[in-house]
């Protein structure tokens, strides 16, 4: 499978709801590169991803 890029927005919704009231909009209107596609994300995959997704928001807003 190719490389998708999709919102982060688009993984929660789609493989852990529950996490969408968690996250800023700006974290979910993150675009996430996924290396196999979306199609084979697992719930942990996706935890991992929204993980290293708020490191990296927060990082960028204590640079600035």
């Amino acid at each position: 499978m190719d490389m998708q890029t999709v919102t982060l927005s688009r993984i929660v919704e789609k493989l852990v709801p529950e996490l969408v009231p968690f996250l800023t909009e700006r974290e979910l209107q993150l675009n996430i590169v996924l290396r196999d596609g979306l199609s084979v994300l697992e719930p942990e995959d996706a935890i991992e991803i929204v993980h290293h997704s708020i490191y990296e928001v927060q990082k960028a807003v204590l640079l600035h």
